[in-house]
């Protein structure tokens, strides 16, 4: 690694010059790195990727996120980087577009913690780290929630005191933003029309779990909330719960509200219901005749059936259901049982593409009224992608 920290790279690189960009994604305790390429045919478009481990942690990888951006660099052996990307997971009301980081904006990312307090401190600590290690390259901050600032007055505002939101920010937010961009836009390429023309539900099923609703690209209504915990049963949280549970526990078992969260967040979902939060093992238990198993899968189907049905009302027309994520995209179990009994409603799965594995594909038969697509997501290509767009990197992206 040179000395002065990046100087290789940051003589090559800035806005409007042709180069990779370097996707950072910084969790409280991992770093996962890529660097892609603009689709350049004298070179290949992943040049290079990773993720470091328990960061800070003993006998982890990096000592801290600053140690961890080092470790990146001497990784990229010197290649160019015209910019840096990184991912951050709550932009409040304040980031609705990617945002090139000054120091100002670092502290309203810190500031956006107490919304996302994992997620956002971490985010922070990598976009400092590497504005130290890379001085001489623009970075850019990209949020999760930005692709949900077009969400109606109707979609976001909780019923709660008017004042009391206000004054603390109380609305919905929605996550997965970055990923359901994506792949609103490979659905459409898979469907061979317009983005502008076509209406989906886009379902992001992985440890984390959410359903949008898009109208023509744009984000009409989402599961997750002001945090990521509300909406679709996940691995281990609980999704849509009646708030009134945690009075009720705080009565009957003296829960304060940090064991009460814990329940919500690390001890609900699939792994509260069967004590498993991979849907691989919830759904061999299940195929075994684990009734606890079968319980658990019937409860994160029938979350995902639910808002499908709420969504085609919400959007009227329904063009498309698109699976993506860990799950979303493996599988075949998940998507036909979350879909079984809307067949009145135009939506279904044929069986046989369904068991089909491989990328962006159709599953629903031939003719069906309301497409069923599986996309596989990218979230690092459109971050990468995005960066490129504002920065008017050179090269096909």
């Amino acid at each position: 690694m040179p000395e002065d920290g990046g100087a290789t790279t940051g003589d090559r690189g800035g806005a409007g010059a042709a180069g990779p960009v370097l996707v950072l994604n910084a969790g409280s305790s991992s770093l996962k790195y890529r660097l892609l390429a603009g689709g350049r045919a004298e070179e290949p478009e992943d040049l290079e990727h990773g993720q470091l481990e328990r960061i800070g942690e003993p006998g982890g990888e990096a000592a801290d996120h600053a140690d961890a951006v080092g470790q990146v660099i001497d990784r990229l052996h010197n290649r160019p980087v015209a910019a840096v990307g990184h991912r951050v997971v709550h932009g409040g009301d304040r980031f609705r577009e990617p945002v090139l980081v000054d120091d100002d904006v670092l502290t309203a990312i810190e500031e956006l913690a107490r919304w996302a307090p994992l997620h956002n401190r971490a985010a922070a600590a990598g976009i400092h780290a590497a504005r130290g290690a890379l001085p001489g390259i623009p970075h850019l901050a990209l949020f999760d929630t930005a692709f949900h600032a077009t969400l109606p007055p109707a979609a976001f505002t909780y019923a709660i005191d008017r004042e009391l939101a206000g004054e603390y920010g109380i609305r919905r937010y929605g996550f997965h933003g970055i990923s359901v961009r994506y792949v609103v836009d490979q659905a459409a390429r898979l469907l061979e029309r317009p983005v502008a023309e076509l209406n989906m539900i886009v379902l992001h099923l992985g440890n984390g779990a959410s359903a949008t609703a898009v109208a023509g690209g744009v984000s009409v209504d989402t599961s997750m909330g002001l945090t990521p915990l509300e909406g679709l049963a996940m691995g281990t949280r609980t999704g849509d719960i009646d708030p009134a549970v945690a009075f009720y526990l705080a009565r009957v078992r003296n829960l304060s509200l940090d064991q009460i969260e814990n329940q919500y967040q690390r001890q609900g979902g699939l792994a509260g219901l069967c004590g498993d939060n991979d849907v691989r093992a919830v759904q061999s238990r299940a195929a075994s005749g684990d009734r606890d198993a079968e319980l658990a899968l019937d409860v994160y189907c029938h979350r995902i059936r639910k808002y499908v049905g709420a969504y085609h009302a919400v959007l009227g027309r329904l063009d498309a259901v698109v699976f993506t994520a860990g799950v979303g995209e493996h599988s075949g179990p998940v998507r036909a049982r979350s879909l079984a009994g809307l067949e009145p409603m135009g939506i279904m799965v044929d069986p046989e593409r369904n068991g089909a594995d491989g990328g962006a594909r159709l599953i629903s038969p031939a003719g069906s009224a309301v497409s069923v697509c599986v996309v596989p997501t990218d979230e690092e290509r459109s971050i990468a992608q995005q960066t490129a767009a504002v920065l008017g990197l050179a090269g096909s992206w």
